[in-house]
């Protein structure tokens, strides 16, 4: 668990709330981004075991784009968005106007990377601006990193720390959406959160649901 503190499903509750509304400011600046309406929400929130984790992600040797990037200011933890292959080659390839562009060839177009780290940008900062508002926290993300790797080798970095305290970290789930597709092309990333210990104390004392 976190450290002292057990989540419970009302603190599930909370942050899938706060999700959702990251993700209609996600959805927002996407569109604008892409040039065409794109809706988003968060459809759960889970806490579960890091081999969970890597189910939900489609096995730990799945090939994926990944997201990195660190929590600071009043609180502090690490945070990954991971997204398959296919749907980031696509939400790129539209971005930057490559119909050529592939995560999978080698090495990878820097305009690509580019605009990957900007949708990262977009996804984690919009989510951790809402937490922000919800909490009056000073929270900051650093500048995220990209990987194109396996889920266990790019997770495995933040879990390194966290997995001296605990075994579980909170999963977002992520639903996009193009208007005018079909459900077919729903695409579903996964936030992976890990706060360190003291964060979720900070965190859910400041939602008043301590």
């Amino acid at each position: 668990m976190s450290g002292e503190t057990p989540i419970t499903d009302m603190h599930l509750d909370v942050l899938k709330e706060i999700g959702n509304i990251g993700a209609a400011h996600a959805a927002t600046s996407m569109s604008q981004l892409l040039g065409r309406k794109i809706d988003m929400h968060v459809p759960n929130v889970a806490l579960v075991s890091f081999d969970e984790m890597f189910d939900l992600a489609g096995g730990a040797e799945r090939v994926v784009a990944g997201i990195f990037l660190r929590i600071e200011g009043d609180l502090s933890g690490s945070m990954f968005f991971v997204l398959p292959l296919d749907s980031a080659n696509r939400f790129i390839r539209r971005l930057i106007g490559d119909d050529s562009f592939d995560f999978n060839s080698h090495p990878i177009n820097d305009m690509g990377i580019s605009a990957m780290q900007e949708i990262g940008n977009i996804l984690s900062g919009s989510y951790l601006s809402a937490l922000s508002d919800f909490t009056g926290l000073k929270i900051y993300p650093t500048v995220p990193s990209l990987s194109v790797d396996m889920v266990g080798a790019i997770v495995s970095f933040g879990l390194i720390e966290v997995s001296h305290y605990s075994d579980e970290v909170i999963v977002i789930d992520t639903q996009m959406m193009e208007e005018g597709t079909d459900e077919k092309s729903v695409v579903d990333g996964h936030f992976f959160l890990l706060p360190d210990p003291s964060s979720y104390i900070t965190i859910f004392r400041s939602l008043g649901v301590l």
